[in-house]
């Protein structure tokens, strides 16, 4: 990972309904209970399971404005399928959100939006995006193999849909829902 994208921390995300949200936690606290890495062992009250649709360095009043119109999208349906695995050395594991055209032009909208705006990485790019909701991040090799081991068993695709939009400044560590 680059240390651009590390310094990247404003961010366009769904936040899921309440029984996918705690089908999630589910997951976290399940990893956590094995010893093994976990967004579970994250804290703050901005530690909740979502949905990154953009990213930026910094988000410009053009854009802001422009993703108030996306509040219209948050009650779009979501269904959360199988593991999937991103890295090689810091290894991150994550539920797939199933791209559904709703999803898919969510996040088209979101990355026009943010055409105004510094720092968009590649891989939110149309046509580059994979949705997902993170499990949890940095795990070795052996960390994965054990966690695809006890979660897979434990794993069925779930329905719901998205409850909100979130923006979230990690700089200055605020939230606030769109719209």
């Amino acid at each position: 990972m680059s240390s651009s994208l590390l310094t990247m921390v404003q961010s366009i995300e769904m936040l899921l309904d309440d029984e996918l949200d705690a089908r999630v936690r589910r997951e976290w606290h399940y990893l956590a209970e094995l010893g093994l890495p976990s967004q579970a062992n994250h804290r703050g009250a901005s530690n909740r399971p979502h949905v990154t649709v953009g990213v930026a360095h910094s988000v410009t009043d053009e854009t802001e404005r422009e993703l108030v119109d996306l509040a219209d999208t948050a009650s779009l349906d979501i269904r959360l399928g199988g593991l999937l695995v991103f890295g090689s050395r810091n290894i991150v594991l994550a539920r797939a959100v199933v791209p559904s055209t709703a999803v898919l032009e969510l996040h088209r909208r979101v990355r026009h939006a943010l055409r105004h705006s510094d720092g968009v990485p590649a891989h939110l790019d149309v046509g580059h995006y994979t949705p997902h909701v993170t499990l949890a991040m940095r795990m070795t090799p052996d960390q994965l193999a054990a966690a695809v081991r006890e979660l897979v068993p434990t794993l069925v695709d779930a329905e719901g849909a998205v409850s909100a939009i979130r923006r979230w400044d990690g700089e200055g560590k605020r939230e606030w829902t769109i719209g």
